[in-house]
Formats: structure tokens, C-alpha cells, sequence
């Protein structure tokens, strides 16, 4: 569920801050993975007492408030030019506003768990895709078999042999083109705002708050306002914009500026292993062997995606 602006080749701008101790990077990883796990969860929870679009909205107000503050703390201004806001305007369509909104409509019909494990296949989308719109990126006979592994997986977790007896059809089309909205936003990010001279806090910052601007414009227009509080869906809602988005997008962004962005994406592969498990603990819901065994393959596929040829040494003259 990254929703992190990183252009390619771009290093922080912030004053360097004095010498601390950190948690180390591991309990953070392991931080990380819980909290985009648990992630599919507080959707649902709170998609049982709000409408999708105000459960997107909350997500992203709360989570605008926690990277306000960290900019705040650390003395970053928002990025300037209209050029940078009108490509941060589409990212954060493309990066927040619409794969939030995605996740809470399908959840109303299909399992946390289910929305959880189609989520993992971003880096499969972000393979196929690349191939096309990036002329750098090119396939290896590894790459490409894990494209298609990974698609098996998601064939064996819906169940293809049997007609997809018992599947929300809408609901998982909504929860695969969440996932495919991540790698669009990617790639678009890459081509358009690489280089701006920005922090990634920055400009994940100025992602987030023009994202709520959209949801706020959006959301009066499609639900009314709830006859009553719901209190626990409210609390879930709090929850994943403080910590799913807000504080995870620090969690990440320091990760990738201590471990680099090949482990730091690992998480991915832990989220929907997660997600599955609170799912069924916490929720009840139920699992069938196809869910777990598809999402082995699924990860299996993602990760060989993400592999990338050895450089071959320059021979000496």
C-alpha cells in the first residue's frame, strides 16, 4: 500500500538532523508490515458504519495531519511551482484518492484477507506495465515467468477451476484495479517528478493534502452525512489514517533512506500474510485452501518480478 512520492535518484533535502539513536531498521520493517496488514482490517471496520468515500476521506485527513506535523518538526515547506502541484495533483489521484476509494468499496463485499492478497499483486501490474511504458526497464526470462506464476496465483486464490462459485466479482475487480492504480501512479511519478529538488516528505506531504482536497470535493457529492456516530468504525478510521497511512509513509520513508528501496519494498510480500491472519482472528473470515496457497504464488511471482540482472564486470585493459 505504498503511497509514497520517490522520484528515482532523489535525496532528501532536509538539514541534517544531530545524532540519536533509532530503532533499529528491522523492528521498524517489522512495525511496517503490521500496520499495512492490519490496514485491510480498519477498512472494513470502518465500511461497516460509514460510506467508502468517507472512509477515504478520514484516511487521508488523519494522515495529512501526521505528515503536517513531521514537516512541521523537521522545517519542511510545502514544494512551490505550478508545474510540481499540477503532477502531484495527479499522482495523488492516482497514488491515494483512488486506490483508498477502490479498497473500501470492494471491502463491503469481499474479505479483508481477499483485499489484502490482491493488493500484493502491484509489483506483477508494476512488471507488466513497466515493460511497456519504461524502455530502461527490460524483461529477463526470470522477470517474465514470474509474471506469469504470479497470475496463476491470482487465478488459484479466485478459484478459476470452479467458475469463481461464491466470489464477488465486482468487489475483487475493484480490490485488482486498486492495485493497478499503485503502479500507474509509479510510473507516472517517475516520468514527471524525478529531479524536482524536493524532499520526498515534501512532496508526499503536499501528495497527501491535495488527495483530501479531492475526497472533499468528491465525497458530498456521492454519500450524506451518517444519522448517528459510529464509534468503533470512527476509531478504525483514526487508526488507519494515523498510522496506515501517516505514520506508515515516515515509516517507509525512512526505511528507504537507510536500507534502500529493494528492502525496504520486502514488505509487501508480508502485508497480505498479515492482512489473511487478522482477517480470519479478528473478523472470523473464512478461508479456504486456494486463499493461502494462491498467495504463496502470488509472492513467489512478485518477488521474482523485482529481480534484476547482475551487472557484468567491465573487463580490464
Amino acid at each position: 500500500m505504498s503511497t509514497v512520492t520517490t522520484p528515482p535518484g532523489r535525496v532528501s533535502t532536509a538539514p541534517p538532523a544531530s545524532p540519536r539513536r533509532r530503532l533499529d531498521w528491522r523492528l521498524r520493517f517489522a512495525a511496517l508490515s503490521l500496520i499495512w496488514g492490519f490496514s485491510f482490517l480498519l477498512i472494513k471496520v470502518g465500511t461497516g458504519g460509514y460510506a467508502p468515500f468517507q472512509v477515504t476521506l478520514g484516511r487521508l485527513v488523519f494522515g495529512t495531519v501526521v505528515l503536517a506535523a513531521a514537516m512541521a518538526v523537521r522545517r519542511e515547506r510545502l514544494p512551490r511551482g505550478a508545474r510540481v502541484w499540477g503532477h502531484l495533483a495527479v499522482a495523488a489521484f492516482l497514488l491515494n484518492a483512488l486506490p483508498f476509494s477502490l479498497f473500501a468499496y470492494a471491502e463491503l463485499t469481499i474479505p479483508s484477507a481477499l483485499a489484502g492478497i490482491c493488493n500484493a499483486t502491484s509489483p506483477l501490474w508494476g512488471m507488466a506495465l513497466s515493460l511497456v511504458a519504461l524502455s530502461e526497464d527490460r524483461p529477463t526470462r526470470v522477470r517474465v515467468a514470474g509474471l506469469g506464476l504470479g497470475f496463476l496465483g491470482v487465478l488459484t486464490v479466485l478459484g478459476a477451476w470452479q467458475g469463481f462459485h461464491g466470489l464477488d466479482a465486482t468487489g475483487t475487480a475493484l480490490a485488482l484495479l486498486a492495485s493497478l492504480s499503485y503502479p500507474i501512479g509509479w510510473i507516472y511519478v517517475r516520468r514527471t517528478l524525478a529531479g524536482t529538488g524536493h524532499s520526498h516528505l515534501s512532496m508526499t506531504g503536499a501528495q497527501l493534502l491535495l488527495a483530501t482536497v479531492q475526497l472533499a470535493v468528491v465525497t458530498p457529492l456521492f454519500t450524506t452525512l451518517p444519522t448517528r456516530v459510529s464509534v468503533v468504525p470512527l476509531l478504525a478510521i483514526a487508526a488507519l489514517g494515523a498510522l496506515g497511512t501517516g505514520l506508515a509513509v515516515l515509516l517507509q520513508y525512512g526505511l528507504v533512506a537507510e536500507v534502500g528501496p529493494t528492502t525496504a519494498q520486502m514488505v509487501t510480500y508480508f502485508t497480505p500474510v498479515i492482512a489473511t491472519a487478522a482477517g480470519v482472528a479478528v473478523l472470523g473470515e473464512t478461508l479456504t485452501w486456494s486463499t493461502p496457497v494462491g498467495a504463496v504464488i502470488v509472492l513467489t511471482g512478485a518477488a521474482l518480478t523485482q529481480m534484476r540482472p547482475k551487472p557484468r564486470p567491465v573487463p580490464q585493459l
